[in-house]
């Protein structure tokens, strides 16, 4: 029997940093297009239903346009900096789950400020986590610049001075000689059903699994950021094909 698969696409209003962010048009197109259009391709793949989350009527109207139609309105109360991502599903996974009298078996989650992602991505992420029977999620991550284990610091409130974040049994002289550590780079998160049923606050669990992309992957924070992308985009200068 096929999964039953809830492809999810948050969205809010009140983004800081860029201003309407979820709509603004990148690289001609508004940024939310580009999860739609792959919700669509991996919907072609497995039995599915695209579903989305927003506050926000322009961009519940801007989704429209690209065929994501939905009578859902996220709560005052999700749609604030305080809300967090597993909150904000489990109430759209409740009307969603509500409208089919039934559940779904997966959560597939894709962050709309981070849609450096293709398909074999998320089928290849998907297969880590159905193959895994303990496993509850899987995000995505990146190799990171930093390693805390070799240079990044905190303060020790105790002393007022700073140390190393993680602390080795013995110093590391190189950085590629430090444990591995990742980048969480939200591009996207697979949940079993199942978690959903638990107690936890965070998609970071006690069974956790990543998908490490191969290729340039990061989210959108600042102006920056956006023109960055963009410019990957629009002059084909990403190591890998969206």
């Amino acid at each position: 029997m096929d999964s039953n698969i809830l492809i999810t696409i948050c969205a809010r209003g009140g983004s800081k940093g860029i201003p309407k962010k979820n709509i603004k048009p990148l690289n001609g197109i508004p940024l939310i297009y580009y999860s739609i259009d792959l919700a669509k391709k991996i919907s072609k793949h497995y039995n599915s239903k695209i579903a989305l989350s927003t506050d926000d009527i322009d961009i519940l109207n801007t989704s429209k346009k690209n065929g994501l139609f939905t009578d859902y309105l996220r709560p005052k109360n999700l749609a604030n900096d305080n809300a967090g991502k597993v909150e904000t599903l489990k109430d759209l996974i409740e009307y969603e789950e509500k409208l089919i009298n039934g559940k779904y078996d997966y959560i597939l989650d894709l962050d709309v400020s981070s849609p450096l992602r293709n398909l074999e991505d998320l089928v290849n992420g998907f297969n880590i986590l159905q193959n895994d029977k303990k496993m509850l999620t899987l995000f995505s991550v990146s190799n990171p610049n930093r390693n805390p284990y070799f240079n990044v610091v905190e303060k020790n409130e105790s002393t007022g001075y700073y140390e190393l974040v993680k602390k080795p049994e013995k110093p590391i002289q190189s950085r590629h000689n430090a444990p591995a550590v990742f980048d969480m780079n939200s591009s996207f998160y697979w949940f079993k059903r199942s978690f959903f049923d638990t107690n936890f606050e965070s998609p970071i669990t006690n069974n956790t699994g990543i998908y490490l992309t191969n290729h340039i992957c990061f989210d959108l924070d600042n102006n920056n950021d956006f023109l960055f992308m963009e410019y990957l985009i629009k002059y084909n200068k990403l190591d890998f094909e969206l």
